[in-house]
């Protein structure tokens, strides 16, 4: 099949796991036939892309890289990133794990898209957000990503009370995520300053051969025994 014109937002692996678990085959199918991406790191895409297919010439593709040292600010550079589209190419968007444009700085290149008037393809793909979400048992109607919570001990403090009141007045379910070297950490501190009756679900290592979905409340991972100490993990807070 030939492809549109247009960005295409291709998930990756969350885990090292073979791609056929987590990818369908469409996806590979599509990724055979670009020629223009746009990667969070150069390196990761094109080992991502050797093992969608061995026979991708990658020294023939063009890459541009786009993630957190990127100036976000200059829309000219933003812009031309997606110019491949206005000669009627297709232009892939790699994040380094998951879903482009989620919690990603691929979302100010699909707004510029969109501003442009080009069409954007997202495709199937594990979301370690919606996965975690899947598996702790909380409101799946209503909820919030809210990325890193403040390092600061008094803004970290003032967010969880913030999140304490979504929950009880909304009853809506509050996601997070934290460096995984402090994971533990961030654990113990939960369990210290929230009600003992709130419910805590750990979503460690998603579609990976360790993977942990368990759902406790305060009290009880007070007294668990539990080490996630550099995995990365979900954090979902609910009443």
């Amino acid at each position: 099949m030939a492809l549109e014109a247009g960005l295409y937002l291709i998930p990756t692996q969350l885990s090292d796991v073979p791609l056929e678990q987590v990818l369908p085959a469409h996806n590979l199918e599509i990724v055979r036939q670009l020629r223009y991406f746009v990667v969070e790191s150069l390196r990761s895409a094109r080992r991502f892309l050797k093992k969608c297919d061995r026979d991708i010439d990658i020294d023939s593709l063009c890459f541009n890289e786009l993630n957190e040292h990127t100036d976000l600010k200059d829309t000219a550079a933003i812009q031309a990133l997606l110019d491949p589209i206005a000669r009627g190419e297709a232009v892939g968007v790699i994040s380094d794990a998951g879903c482009p444009a989620v919690a990603d700085p691929g979302a100010d290149l699909v707004a510029c898209a969109q501003q442009r008037g080009y069409k954007v393809f997202p495709l199937v793909g594990p979301s370690s957000i919606l996965m975690s979400l899947m598996g702790s048992g909380f409101n799946g109607q209503s909820f919030a990503f809210l990325g890193y919570l403040p390092v600061d001990a008094h803004e970290r403090q003032a967010r969880l009370k913030e999140m304490t009141r979504r929950i009880e007045r909304e009853r809506q379910t509050q996601i997070f995520i934290e460096a995984p070297y402090r994971n533990n950490q961030l654990i113990a501190h939960l369990t210290t300053h929230l009600p003992s009756s709130m419910r805590l679900c750990v979503a460690s290592d998603i579609t990976g051969e360790r993977q942990s979905i368990i759902t406790r409340t305060m009290e009880q991972w007070r007294h668990a025994q539990y080490d996630y100490h550099k995995i990365p993990t979900i954090f979902l807070l609910f009443q």
